[in-house]
């Protein structure tokens, strides 16, 4: 059990015992003046009338306040809801941005790799243009040449 659980057993055992020790001045009709009446009643009637009328307005003071927590709790999930909402589009947008930024750093990697294969390309046939020449030169020196004996 709770501390608060004993607590209460504790208050309500009390409360039975006082009610046990004056049993008498309890059902002992008495008049209570209201000010602009009488009534003759046992005292017990009276405490139980103003322990149900505390115990009713307690009731609904709790009925009211449980009523404003929901009210709260359903705001603060609302609000925490558009907050979810406002995160997962920012990071959809960071998500596309960071996609797009990759598509324009491949775009310039393609295009450089295919600068750097053209201008290989170039040099490739400079130099085989080169070599052919130099063959070309080559052969015709032997050409030239006498034969060797």
């Amino acid at each position: 059990m709770r501390a608060r659980s004993i607590i209460i057993f504790v208050g309500v055992v009390l409360l039975l015992a006082f009610v046990a020790l004056n049993w008498s001045t309890f059902v002992t009709p008495t008049v209570f003046s209201l000010g602009f009446a009488a009534y003759e009643a046992p005292l017990w009637v009276v405490m139980l009338g103003l322990v149900g009328a505390v115990a009713a307005l307690f009731a609904i003071h709790t009925i009211f306040w449980q009523g404003s927590v929901i009210l709260e709790s359903r705001r603060h999930a609302k609000e925490l809801q558009s907050q979810r909402a406002l995160v997962d589009q920012a990071e959809a947008s960071r998500i596309a941005e960071l996609r797009a930024a990759m598509q324009e750093n491949m775009d310039r990697l393609a295009l450089r790799i295919e600068q750097s294969q053209e201008a290989m390309r170039t040099e490739l046939r400079e130099s085989t243009n080169s070599l052919a020449a130099m063959i070309g030169e080559f052969e015709d020196r032997v050409a030239s040449r006498p034969p060797l004996r």
